[in-house]
C-alpha cells in the first residue's frame, strides 16, 4: 500500500510533523501566555489579524516566486528555519516587539514554505494518486498536532502556568523538522523555463489562471468567508461547561481522527472522484456545526469533533489535490500559495463577522448560522461542478 510513497515525501511529512509537533504544542498555551504577561484581548486578536494578513500576502507571492525559479527546495528549508526560530522570540520576553516579529516569522516562515512543499509533494506522485499522497502527508502532520498538545498537556500538569518553558522546550521538535527538511532532495528539471522576476506578477497568479481554478477557487473563498477558526468550537465546548483539560483533549480527538482517515480518504477521493469528496467533507462540517449549535450535552460536543476531524480529512487534503490539477505543471506552487493566501484572507474576515454575530446574537446563531450557509453553498457547488472539472487532466 505504501509503494507509492517516496523517499521524498516521507521526508517531507516528518518535517511537518515534528513542525506541527513544535508549533501545536504552543497553540492552545499562546493567547494563555499573552494574557499572562499583560496583553489584552484587543491586542491579541490585532496581533494575530496582522500576523495572519502577513501570512497571506507571503503564501501569494512565495508561492509564485518559486514557480517563477522553479525551485522548492530553497523555499522548504528557509520557510520551516523561521519557523523554528520565531518560537522562542515569544517567550523570551514580554515586549510588544520581540512578540510581533516572533509571530510574524512563524507566519512568514509558513508562508514561504506551503506552496513549495505542496508543489514537491505533487511532484513525486502522479494525477491517479495525488489525493492519497496529500492524505498520507497529512496524516503524519495531525500526529504532530496530536503529540504536541499531549506534551503540554503533561508539562502543565506538573509544572502550572509555566508557559514560557514551553516555548524552549518546543525547539527541540522544531529543530528536528528544519535539520530533516535539508535531507530532502529535489527532482532535477529538464527544459526549465524560468520566468522573468516580476513583483507585480507574483501578486496576480489570477490573470493568468484557468477558468475552472479561478470558479473553484471563488467557490471555497465563499465557504472562508464563514469558516471561522476552530478556537470558536473550543470556546463552545467551554460554554457548554467542558473543562479546560478536557477541552484540550477535545482538541487532540478532533486531531487525531484528521490523522487516522486523511489517508484512507485520500485513496477514496482518488477512486471515486475529489470534488464528490469535498462535498461530501463540506455536508459533514455543516451538520456538525449545526451539532454545536443546537446542543450543549458535552457528549454530544464530542461527538461533534469527531465529525469535524471527519470533515478535515475529507476536504483539506483532496483540496490541494484538485487545485493542483486544474493548473499548469509549472503553476503548482502558485496555484496553492494563492489560493491558502487569499483564505487566509477569508478567514480574518470570518473570524471578524463570527465574533461580532457570537457577542451580537449568542454562539447558537452563529454556529448554526453557518450551518445554513454552507448547505446553501453545496448546492451551489453541486450546480456549478461541470465547471470546476478540468477540460483534460494534466499529467505531471
Amino acid at each position: 500500500m505504501l509503494k507509492k510513497i517516496t523517499r521524498t515525501v516521507w521526508l517531507l511529512s516528518i518535517v511537518s510533523m515534528m513542525n506541527d509537533f513544535s508549533s501545536e504544542m504552543l497553540y492552545p498555551i499562546i493567547p494563555l501566555y499573552l494574557q499572562q504577561i499583560g496583553y489584552t484581548t484587543i491586542l491579541i486578536g490585532i496581533l494575530e489579524g496582522v500576523a495572519e494578513l502577513i501570512a497571506g500576502l507571503s503564501k501569494i507571492y512565495m508561492g509564485s516566486l518559486s514557480d517563477s525559479f522553479q525551485r522548492r527546495l530553497p523555499f522548504v528549508n528557509l520557510g520551516y528555519s523561521l519557523s523554528v526560530l520565531s518560537r522562542p522570540l515569544i517567550g523570551l520576553t514580554s515586549w510588544m516587539g520581540f512578540v510581533f516579529l516572533g509571530r510574524s516569522m512563524d507566519k512568514v516562515g509558513k508562508g514561504i514554505r506551503t506552496g513549495a512543499r505542496d508543489a514537491l509533494l505533487a511532484e513525486e506522485c502522479n494525477e491517479e494518486n495525488r489525493a492519497e499522497v496529500f492524505g498520507f502527508h497529512q496524516s503524519l502532520d495531525s500526529l504532530g498536532a496530536i503529540l504536541g498538545p499531549l506534551l503540554a498537556i503533561i508539562y502543565l500538569h506538573f509544572h502550572p502556568e509555566n508557559y514560557k518553558a514551553l516555548f524552549m522546550i518546543a525547539l527541540a521538535p522544531g529543530i528536528v523538522a528544519a535539520f530533516v527538511s535539508f535531507l530532502v532532495k529535489e527532482k532535477k528539471r529538464d527544459h526549465v523555463s524560468v520566468r522573468t522576476f516580476s513583483l507585480r506578477k507574483n501578486f496576480s497568479f489570477y490573470k493568468e489562471a484557468p477558468k475552472e481554478y479561478l470558479v473553484f477557487t471563488a467557490l471555497f473563498l465563499v465557504f472562508g468567508l464563514v469558516n471561522s477558526s476552530d478556537m470558536f468550537l473550543l470556546l463552545r465546548a467551554k460554554e457548554a461547561g467542558v473543562s479546560e483539560s478536557n477541552v484540550i483533549f477535545l482538541y487532540i480527538l478532533f486531531n487525531l481522527v484528521y490523522s487516522l482517515f486523511a489517508f484512507p480518504i485520500g485513496k477514496l477521493a482518488d477512486r471515486f472522484g475529489r470534488i464528490r469528496m469535498m462535498v461530501l467533507g463540506l455536508l459533514i462540517y455543516a451538520l456538525t456545526y449545526f451539532v454545536f449549535g443546537l446542543s450543549t450535552n458535552q457528549l454530544i460536543i464530542g461527538a461533534a469533533f469527531i465529525g469535524y476531524g471527519l470533515y478535515y480529512a475529507f476536504s483539506k487534503s483532496t483540496l490541494k489535490a484538485v487545485l493542483i490539477q486544474l493548473v499548469h505543471p509549472s503553476q503548482k506552487s502558485s496555484a496553492i500559495g494563492f489560493f491558502e493566501g487569499m483564505n487566509s484572507f477569508c478567514l480574518l474576515a470570518a473570524n471578524a463577522l463570527a465574533g461580532f454575530i457570537w457577542y451580537k446574537f449568542g454562539s447558537e446563531t452563529m454556529l448554526a448560522g453557518t450551518g445554513i450557509v454552507v448547505m446553501i453553498l453545496i448546492i451551489i457547488i453541486l450546480l456549478k461542478r461541470n465547471e470546476i472539472k478540468p477540460k483534460q487532466i494534466v499529467q505531471s
